[in-house]
């Protein structure tokens, strides 16, 4: 009976190469909804003092209504479900006042209670694996079966990557050695290099939605991205721009969620500009260029790269002794199909994060940590992945504001932060497929505009909603 649950949920989420044909459309999901569930107890909320405006207004004025000024030159830029609202220039907070308003126990790591949740992850993960062991003929009239199955089952543990990712962060517990050995295992088992993988992302997250210096999902400028708008162009050319259009999202849609990781893992693909060529297994030269002050593992990091490929190495031992114990097919249905859906996963998520038609990124003194914390989106996961992936998702805000939040305290902390700072804070209702759908069509190359770097492939110039305050 999981599996047939999961599988469904399953097909709303991983399936969102289907969006492109405008099926397995969820309901939107109101803020009230979800933030409904258990909820963890929260100390009154109080509102953070306005601080000087970080960055420079837009020096280009729209013609919408209200406060349109704020917002700059919104000519060919499209709203999302955000309506704009991260694009008009404000105040930000510093870091102290956001923490102010959030609970107590926010970074109080309970050890007992992550191995909890760590074991949910596991035991879910094989059990799904261990029931396509007993009953799915490896037969390739089976071959639909197989597929639900992986759904399902990549689903499942990407719940065990979010957990290797909580400890890479420093979430897991306060205990360090088993929080490093957890995290080890469970990247390692998923072909992740754990350490490598902790670094770019704590660059990730130390620069995010910054133009030349952030770290994944770090979009074309339009000099940058002649080629591929070129491509775009060109699509259109010979199948008209409809048809040519759609063709383009679609390829985009599949590349970034089919070989959107290993592309980054393996060469840096749509990582900082700045650090030229990264590979996460090989963290030198001519791999891993960069100099001193740019390159991605620099000094003692190298070392626990190669720490991270004795990991790698290990797996793809055992994953070689079960395809010659069992035969190849065995291995690839009930391990390598999983965990192409498990990369989808991965891929889906932080790309949504961080990446909107109407979510500006910056540089600079225009650019700081906690604006570009700010530019996370939260979204619609719903009850079942929120519980399977430890509400990576949906308090993915705060995630950003501070790495080292337990998931467990992060939807106490969200509802706070969105209280406190609602100009701030970032929900876009959009349903999954249709927010993927408008990402890849729509989020292409930005180019300048004042402060900001937003993105130019719409048409035409929007309507700002009419409540600006």
């Amino acid at each position: 009976m999981f599996v047939v649950k999961a599988t469904l949920a399953t097909a709303v989420a991983c399936g969102v190469m289907d969006a492109a044909l405008g099926f397995m459309t969820p309901m939107p999901v109101g803020s009230a909804a979800r933030l409904a569930g258990p909820r963890m107890h929260s100390p009154a909320v109080r509102r953070a003092a306005p601080v000087g405006l970080s960055g420079l207004r837009a020096t280009a004025s729209a013609t919408n209504i209200g406060e349109a000024d704020l917002y700059g030159d919104l000519t060919n830029v499209q709203l999302s479900g955000l309506n704009g609202k991260a694009l008009k220039e404000k105040p930000f907070p510093n870091k102290k006042e956001v923490f102010s308003v959030m609970p107590a126990d926010t970074w109080t790591r309970d050890t007992k209670i992550s191995l909890m949740y760590a074991a949910i992850s596991t035991a879910l993960t094989l059990g799904v694996g261990a029931l396509a062991w007993a009953f799915i003929p490896l037969k390739l009239a089976m071959l639909p079966l197989w597929a639900l199955y992986w759904y399902a089952a990549g689903t499942v543990a990407t719940g065990c990557w979010v957990i290797a990712h909580e400890c890479g962060h420093g979430a897991f517990s306060d205990n360090k050695a088993l929080q490093d050995a957890v995290g080890y295992i469970f990247h390692t088992a998923l072909l992740v290099p754990y350490f490598s993988w902790q670094r770019s992302h704590a660059v990730h997250h130390s620069k995010t939605n910054h133009i030349f210096e952030g770290e994944t999902h770090v979009p074309y400028t339009l000099e940058s991205g002649k080629k591929t708008l070129a491509k775009k162009r060109n699509l259109e050319k010979l199948f008209g721009k409809t048809v040519g259009g759609t063709l383009y999202s679609g390829v985009r849609v599949v590349s970034h969620l089919v070989f959107g990781w290993p592309a980054y893992l393996v060469a840096g693909v749509t990582g900082g500009p700045v650090r030229g060529v990264t590979n996460h297994f090989i963290p030198v030269k001519p791999f891993s260029t960069g100099d001193k002050n740019t390159e991605l593992f620099p000094g003692a990091w190298k070392n626990k790269v190669w720490m991270s490929d004795v990991g790698i190495v290990a797996m793809a031992g055992l994953l070689t002794a079960w395809a010659m114990t069992f035969g190849f097919w065995h291995m690839a249905a009930l391990y390598l199909g999983p965990l192409a859906v498990t990369n989808c996963w991965l891929v889906l998520y932080t790309w949504l994060q961080h990446t909107d038609v109407d979510v500006p990124h910056y540089e600079g003194e225009n650019w700081s940590f906690i604006k570009g914390a700010f530019m996370s989106i939260d979204r619609p996961y719903g009850p079942i992945f929120d519980f399977l992936h430890h509400r990576i998702g949906s308090t993915h805000v705060v995630h950003h504001i501070d790495s080292t939040i337990p998931h467990y305290r992060a939807l106490a902390a969200t509802k706070a932060v969105e209280k406190a700072f609602p100009e701030h804070y970032l929900y876009d209702p959009t349903p999954l497929p249709q927010a993927t759908w408008r990402v890849a069509k729509g989020c292409i190359a930005v180019e300048k505009r004042g402060p900001k770097w937003v993105f130019v492939q719409g048409e035409g110039t929007p309507k700002l909603p009419a409540a600006s305050s």
